[in-house]
């Protein structure tokens, strides 16, 4: 009979989940995020409650089998939020735990060569959201950024913006997910917000940004129109490396 384990969506409370497997030496699961969970017609279903502690134990593990890279396609994969991805990654770490050898770049492996895509797809992602993502000036002197990205990359880019941007308090928030990064000039926390219903991410508006911001983007769209050239414009390399599904975000791209 196969066993229904729920947990509460985060990377802790999944390792909380691989913990659980082990120890109790469950055979039949299926592990699902709370919010989302289809119960089984033919199986129980059980919450597992998210422990530091165990989770720490588990990756402790990890660490003693996997290298840097090994580590990234289990966090990578996870943030990807694919469709049973928790499946295809307790079937990794299982096999893992099992193999005397480091698997890891065995791509002969089905469960490997899987998850290395995935890894691939979120690194590109994230890539994109540190080279595409543009602050706009607040009138309360925040810098404020909305992306709508395919994975959840937040926890991937913090570092780089912290780093980048240390001198300046900003905010990147995930319209898709509704909770951003903020920085105080210190560190970045996790927040949740709600906007006002006129709020509209893809504007400018002197509402609730700050009147240089409106110049400054004015002269960078004029900047934009000044440098690209019409005879040696190359949409489609344009788009490779632009995708449309970012332009509504960038500056440069609004009329």
């Amino acid at each position: 009979m196969q066993q229904v384990l729920t947990y509460d969506g985060s990377f802790e409370g999944f390792l909380s989940v691989v913990f659980k497997i082990y120890e109790e030496k469950l055979v039949h699961v299926d592990i699902q995020k709370v919010a989302h969970v289809q119960p089984s017609f033919f199986g129980a279903v059980a919450e597992v409650l998210t422990s530091k502690e165990h989770a720490d134990r588990v990756w402790k593990g990890l660490k003693k089998k996997l290298t840097t890279y090994g580590r990234n396609q289990i966090y990578y994969s996870f943030l990807s939020e694919e469709l049973a991805v928790e499946n295809i990654l307790l079937d990794y770490i299982q096999q893992v735990f099992a193999s005397k050898e480091n698997i890891e770049k065995d791509f002969s492996n089905l469960t490997v060569l899987k998850l290395a895509k995935i890894t691939k797809s979120v690194g590109r992602e994230k890539h994109r959201m540190e080279a595409f993502v543009r602050f706009r000036l607040t009138k309360d002197n925040l810098y404020f950024a909305s992306i709508e990205p395919d994975f959840n990359v937040l926890p991937l880019i913090s570092k780089h913006f912290k780093s980048r941007y240390a001198d300046q308090k900003w905010m990147i928030y995930d319209i898709k997910r509704k909770y951003g990064l903020y920085y105080n000039l210190h560190t970045v926390e996790i927040v949740a917000m709600e906007f006002p219903k006129s709020f509209d991410f893809t504007k400018t508006s002197d509402d609730f940004f700050a009147n240089a911001e409106l110049e400054f983007q004015e002269l960078w769209q004029n900047y934009f129109k000044s440098t690209n050239i019409e005879s040696r414009k190359n949409m489609l390399l344009h788009v490779r490396h632009v995708p449309k599904r970012y332009w509504k975000y960038l500056s440069e791209k609004q009329p």
